[in-house]
């Protein structure tokens, strides 16, 4: 092999082997990160989150192929301000925590829509797991970034609010995802 092929060549190999170009790894910053929701019961507005999850972010807008995030949330600790709701989503006409503590989302892909990302995924929610798309803000900041994302769930797809609960009338048929993460380079 001629030196100036042997000294590009492990440059050459990565760049046409996908799997070797990897996404950056990330540690997310819990204090100044929320993973929150937005729903509607009665016609009025309100706004959750989740006071315990954990994520495992490795993203770079330019390898895409190579992004993952992986994102694991105990139920029990959702929280929106109103004793009764909060005291209601954990039982078994909403999250049903007894049976299933914990959802779970996993990207099986990201792609571009316009100057959008938009990362695939399944979400397991309740027992049930069903694809879900969400768009990707991400901001690099010396050696971390925020990520935002946003998105939107169809809450009876995944069995959440039974009984009463599922009149759409009384509580809104979407559930709008929204989390905004600080994140340091590993």
């Amino acid at each position: 092999m001629k030196p100036i092929v042997r000294a590009l060549f492990p440059l050459l190999l990565t760049a046409t082997v996908p799997g070797l170009v990897q996404a950056t790894d990330y540690t997310v910053q819990p204090g100044s990160s929320k993973l929150g929701f937005t729903s509607n019961f009665q016609g009025q507005s309100f706004d959750g989150s989740f006071g315990t999850w954990k994520a495992a972010i490795s993203y770079d807008a330019a390898k895409l192929a190579s992004s993952r995030f992986d994102v694991e949330v105990d139920l029990s600790s959702v929280k929106t301000g109103d004793k009764d709701r909060d005291g209601a989503l954990p039982g078994s006409d909403f999250f049903d925590i007894a049976k299933f503590p914990k959802a779970h989302f996993v990207t099986t892909a990201f792609h571009q829509n316009g100057d959008k990302v938009v990362a695939d995924g399944n979400l397991t929610l309740r027992g049930v797991t069903k694809p879900v798309s969400l768009n990707v803000t991400f901001v690099p900041q010396g050696s971390g970034a925020t990520l935002d994302v946003t998105g939107s769930i169809k809450r009876l797809d995944f069995g959440i609010g039974s009984g009463d609960y599922a009149d759409t009338s009384v509580i809104g048929p979407d559930v709008k995802v929204n989390a905004h993460l600080v994140l340091v380079g590993k």
